[in-house]
């Protein structure tokens, strides 16, 4: 099921809607141009986890792209009664199951986006897919493909909305049916200059057990840096604020393939599939960690 919420001026508590009856207009900038931005959170435990950190990224998106979108507050009351609809529509004793949190906000039909103070913004609640949570046990196998650009591009030409999550997301759904079609799970861009950059709808870690000059284990984190034109990952982000407190190195790029193939492990994170470890890339195994991964997966956990 999924629980549909309009972000309204006119309702402070959001307006709940029907998701199986049309809602949208077919003029809605956000259809007709992917002119939007969203978020995706995790819904589970009755937590939506990170939410704030959601809701500062998706105001950079939109301060990125021009938008105005409804203040914070608006958005976590619509939250909170999307969420409140969706566990009333449980079936009495039945296990939470792990579900999406998903904010959208479009520019609005193109005859109002002059008038239209927001344009269109809405909250919606679903189930999560299996597919995630089945391959953060299994890993995936991943191509590396080139995203076509250099890794300065978001200095040079900021109208390319680097680092902006918006809905225009069909390259990288284009990315990963050709991995899939290839035999693969998933996938990590590269820059036309050979940096690694980030998966279609995730961030890239990896790490490297080491000895200092004592003969003590250090454990080194590394993610590509953001001057790349990467999205910012909340995941990633609160990771590397709990590997600090326990001790890690952290380190942020530049990452190239080598240093994939010479890590640990490696892992590809998302606020909704979590830590996933990586198996292979482009068909030749890499390294694998169990014992790191389930410390990661860990501080995972105990975000909220």
């Amino acid at each position: 099921m999924t629980v549909l919420v309009f972000v309204d001026p006119a309702h402070p508590d959001g307006r709940l809607a029907d998701p199986l009856s049309p809602q949208l207009s077919v003029l809605d900038q956000g259809l007709t141009r992917g002119d939007g931005v969203f978020e995706s959170a995790l819904y589970k435990g009755g937590s939506v986890r990170k939410l704030e950190m959601h809701l500062a990224r998706l105001a950079v998106s939109a301060e990125t792209l021009d938008l105005t979108i409804p203040p914070a507050d608006a958005w976590r009351a619509a939250v909170k009664t999307a969420v409140e609809e969706y566990d009333a529509a449980a079936r009495p004793g039945e296990e939470p199951a792990e579900s999406v949190v998903k904010l959208i906000a479009t520019r609005g039909p193109e005859s109002s986006a002059a008038g239209s103070p927001h344009g269109t913004a809405w909250v919606t609640v679903s189930p999560a897919p299996a597919l995630g949570q089945r391959q953060r046990e299994t890993g995936v196998d991943v191509l590396l493909l080139d995203r076509g650009y250099d890794s300065t591009v978001a200095e040079r030409a900021p109208w390319l909305l680097m680092g902006a999550k918006t809905l225009s997301y069909a390259v990288n759904m284009a990315a990963l049916r050709y991995a899939r079609a290839q035999g693969a799970d998933d996938v990590i861009f590269t820059s036309s200059d050979g940096r690694v950059l980030e998966g279609p709808t995730s961030t890239v870690l990896l790490a490297t057990r080491m000895q200092d000059a004592d003969g003590n284990e250090v454990k080194r984190l590394i993610t590509p840096t953001l001057e790349t034109g990467i999205l910012p990952g909340t995941t990633q982000g609160a990771i590397f604020a709990a590997a600090q407190e326990a001790g890690w190195e952290l380190g942020y790029g530049p990452v190239v393939p080598s240093d994939l193939r010479a890590a640990t492990a490696v892992w590809l994170v998302s606020s909704v599939r979590l830590l996933t470890p990586v198996n292979s890339l482009d068909g030749e195994a890499i390294g694998t960690d169990a014992e790191l991964t389930a410390e990661l997966t860990a501080m995972v956990n105990r975000v909220s």
